[in-house]
């Protein structure tokens, strides 16, 4: 027997979740029934190390509205995220944690919001003391660098915990990147939003995959995701330190013809040549980044490739980017237009 079509799907990417998807479980399907509304639970395995495939089998044999997907590997929660978003069947979407730091209680403020008229609910987080002081410091400085020199803002504080309805969605899946960053991806798009405040709790169990190292490089993804910035400010830095050059140049030869030259030194010529080598191996590697990404796209490997989907009428495990032809491309911008 089908289950019947849901109107709300939640996205859960997981890795190394097993300490928590039982009590992740146990909190939001109450909130889930208490809506009244079909719905079904993605429970994404990203490549986890642990046991938590097997308790997401345990889960979905259990629940019939849970879904467990497995991708072949790990691809990264970007890429899960992706997957959730492509393979979810319901009328409005709802990525979330399994962590419980983003309560499920604030789904039924997320349907009102919508039941308003609204195709985007972001969740804001108003108190972040839970974070350590370090991570709640670089957070801040991220957004503000981000929104300074992108061309679409990034909400501060926003995550990926948010309500998005399916015309949300279809223009999403018209965005062909392969490297994603999906804060960006979800204010590219922009439609009509609405926030909901709130605070955040501290993990419940286990522990997050995010260092401090792998936090940095997805700031980096960011920043170059949105942004051609940073390519733009090493040209001005470039411009000024010539300006530099030449009048520091005039003043020697002023100096010269009118009192004689001095004593050569060799310490000024070694600063001088290693900060200009700093200089160009710097803009080197910030050209290095966009060049890196260019690359990756040309590739046009897939997003994710899915190993299972408990859902028969999931649709082809591959999720393909091939390049498109302009008759396609144009049917997908008339499409686009059509959700506006």
């Amino acid at each position: 027997m089908s289950m019947p079509t849901p109107t709300i799907s939640v996205i859960c990417p997981c890795y190394n979740e097993q300490e928590g998807l039982n009590s992740f479980m146990q909190r939001i399907t109450p909130v889930l029934e208490q809506t009244n509304l079909e719905y079904e639970i993605l429970l994404i395995n990203d490549g986890s190390k642990d046991n938590t495939l097997d308790v997401i089998y345990q889960l979905s044999e259990q629940n019939t509205r849970v879904r467990a997907i497995n991708l072949s590997r790990n691809f990264g929660k970007e890429a899960a995220l992706t997957a959730g978003i492509d393979r979810a069947k319901g009328e409005v979407l709802i990525p979330i944690d399994a962590d419980l730091q983003d309560p499920p209680e604030l789904i039924h403020d997320f349907i009102r919001e919508w039941q308003k008229g609204y195709d985007v609910v972001v969740a804001k987080r108003v108190d972040r003391s839970s974070d350590t002081w370090a991570k709640k410091f670089s957070a801040e400085m991220f957004y503000k660098f981000h929104n300074m020199v992108a061309q679409v803002e990034i909400p501060e504080n926003v995550g990926d915990f948010r309500l998005i309805n399916r015309r949300v969605v279809q223009a999403i899946q018209l965005l062909p990147e392969n490297q994603r960053f999906m804060k960006g991806v979800f204010s590219w798009v922009g439609f009509k939003t609405s926030v909901v405040e709130y605070k955040r709790d501290a993990r419940e169990a286990g522990e997050s995959s995010f260092n401090g190292w792998k936090l940095w490089n997805f700031a980096l993804d960011g920043i170059t995701s949105f942004s051609t910035a940073p390519l733009r400010i090493w040209l001005y830095i470039g411009c000024v330190i010539s300006a530099l050059s030449f009048l520091f140049g005039s003043f020697t030869i002023l100096k010269t013809l009118m009192f004689g030259i001095d004593a050569p030194g060799y310490a000024s010529m070694l600063t001088v040549i290693l900060f200009l080598g700093g200089v160009q191996l710097i803009g080197i590697g910030v050209l290095g980044e966009y060049v890196g990404r260019l690359y990756m796209e040309s590739k046009r490997r897939p997003i994710y490739i899915v190993e299972h989907d408990d859902a028969e009428s999931a649709s082809d495990p591959f999720h393909h980017n091939p390049v498109e032809s302009p008759s396609l491309t144009q049917e997908k911008s008339e499409h686009f237009d059509k959700l506006a």
